[in-house]
């Protein structure tokens, strides 16, 4: 491990140790002031949310951009702070931290033992949704982590998502899209942040007006194991609630090529990610290249923000 990874697993540590610790009100006032901090120093990940934001509200000026980055950093830190003090939270506090609209969408395919996929793109705390699917609706679920470095850090995240009642996976390996779909077969729940792939394997997508590319597992679970796949969009409100919204399920189209009905359905999912991304721009935690369009050449995977 290098002297970097070090610090940076130190620094997550840390933030799992001390932070869930602190009374709530001075670890909000502390998540508050490092947003602003980091805002404030305009660093590659403030300015590329603020090129993002631009697509998502394209007739904001400048001073409406530097409003809603330095919001949108504001609910960023609020996830990592929320995150950090999770494991500690009970049910109850789950339950009451969490309303979702349209969750019949999902009950009812529970109920009637079919696998369902929700997806998911970067807003708001997908992680305390986890946990309200788990403990709220009492159905544990499985989803796919990417691997970190260090891996020391990695382990970190997987111990924290399945303290939360979640079956993580590794990304890499290619073993993952097998299992899911065997979870699937078998009447399971499968959770996906699905909202960004910049590799060659990515499906391309009209996203507010831009190509970019998403995952094309989803659509291809939904296809090969008869699933139901429903998008799921999040947002903060006033009071401590988190809400959120489950959309109408996705359905496999009846003609087409599997890459044409993978495509269709990844267009689909943009397109209810782009609805809740515009509600609630503020809440949209993308501090990395998206859109084809800003992707160094040199750099096809757009791996730095």
């Amino acid at each position: 491990m290098t002297a970097r990874d070090r610090v940076t697993d130190g620094l997550y540590g840390l933030g799992w140790s001390a932070v869930k610790r602190l009374p709530e009100p001075a670890a909000n006032a502390l998540g508050r002031t490092i947003a602003d901090s980091v805002w404030k120093r305009r660093g590659e990940g403030v300015r590329r949310l603020e090129a993002n934001l631009a697509r998502v509200v394209p007739d904001a000026g400048p001073a409406r951009l530097a409003e809603l980055s330095r919001a949108g950093m504001r609910s960023y830190m609020r996830y990592w702070m929320e995150s950090f003090r999770l494991p500690t939270w009970s049910a109850e506090r789950v339950r009451e931290s969490v309303q979702v609209d349209d969750v019949h969408h999902l009950t009812d395919g529970m109920a009637a033992g079919r696998g369902v996929i929700l997806a998911l793109p970067h807003l708001a705390n997908w992680d305390l949704a986890g946990a309200w699917v788990t403990r709220t609706l009492n159905h544990p679920f499985t989803t796919v982590a990417e691997r970190l470095k260090p891996e020391s850090l990695y382990d970190r995240f997987v111990a924290y998502r399945e303290s939360l009642g979640m079956e993580v996976l590794p990304h890499s390996g290619g073993a993952a899209f097998g299992t899911l779909a065997r979870r699937l077969r078998a009447g399971g729940l499968v959770c996906l942040v699905a909202d960004r792939d910049l590799s060659a394997s990515g499906v391309e997508v009209k996203y507010f007006g831009e190509t970019a590319r998403m995952p094309a597992g989803p659509a291809m679970l939904a296809q090969q194991t008869g699933a139901l796949l429903l998008p799921v969009t999040l947002w903060y409100g006033r009071s401590p609630t988190m809400y959120g919204r489950v959309h109408p399920p996705i359905d496999v189209p009846q003609t087409g090529t599997r890459a044409e009905k993978t495509s269709s359905m990844t267009q689909l999912l943009a397109d209810a990610y782009a609805t809740g991304i515009a509600e609630h721009p503020e809440d949209w935690h993308m501090l990395q290249r998206l859109w084809l369009s800003d992707l160094d050449p040199r750099d096809p995977r757009g791996a730095t923000s």
